[in-house]
């Protein structure tokens, strides 16, 4: 079976390790040390080190990492070549998700999506490459993953997302129960939820179009409204 592993680090940085009963690949792997360690008590070998991006905040462990483990850091041409590639059994497929960088990558396998800063849970990541539709149809491959898909994202910014979408929409009663599923040692969601609460995949519905409308901005369509929600500071 596959399995995958949190590694907070940084301030609010989540890295990780992807794993079944003898190797593994580290994604983003901040954190090092408490990589190697886990690696040490499951006995397993890293083969593969790989990032959602290639922004220094996901690459700093990169180096030490291959250094004292042995394993191979795969590069955003070879991840994107490969598209899919193997660990032991399992398939892990790549989905190219330009937007917040022009090289962001998820990695899906299991039922798991490992998104980076693509897509946060209950927010997305800010749109520094400039390719505003290729984020907004990055989302959109996104959004057509089963919805039980479970999103572990590059950052932890649930309590601030929260308090967005609280301003945003303070009648939105859907908040404290997205919060009762929200654990700090263990940072996830399901995209069913993230469609049901996340503003940014939400462009189609009709509150957030009459929210939207309120203050002004377009809604035209669903690239509009979404235009108009990423503009929203």
């Amino acid at each position: 079976m596959i399995q995958v592993k949190q590694f907070p680090y940084a301030a609010d940085n989540l890295g990780y390790l992807v794993f079944d009963d003898k190797f593994a690949l580290a994604v983003d792997g901040g954190d090092p040390t408490a990589i190697r360690a886990f690696l040490t008590s499951r006995k397993l070998e890293l083969l593969w080190v790989a990032n959602t991006h290639g922004h220094p905040d996901h690459t700093c462990g990169n180096q030490a990492l291959t250094r004292e483990t042995g394993a191979r850091q795969i590069s955003y041409p070879d991840v994107m070549r490969a598209g899919i590639f193997k660990l032991g059994a399992h398939d892990i497929q790549v989905i190219p998700t330009p937007g917040h960088s022009a090289d962001s990558v998820c990695f899906y396998f299991s039922n798991i999506l490992l998104t980076g800063d693509t897509l946060f849970n209950g927010t997305v990541g800010n749109c520094f490459s400039g390719d505003m539709r290729g984020f907004y149809e990055s989302l959109q491959r996104i959004m057509e993953l089963p919805p039980d898909t479970v999103i572990y994202s590059g950052h932890d910014y649930v309590k601030m997302a929260m308090e967005f979408l609280r301003s945003l929409d303070p009648e939105e009663k859907r908040i404290d129960r997205y919060l009762v599923g929200y654990d700090p040692n263990n940072v996830f969601s399901c995209l069913k939820d993230e469609l049901m609460i996340n503003p940014y995949l939400r462009f189609d519905d009709s509150r957030i179009e009459e929210l939207l409308r309120k203050k002004g901005l377009g809604t035209a369509d669903s690239w509009q409204r979404w235009l108009s929600l990423m503009s929203i500071e």
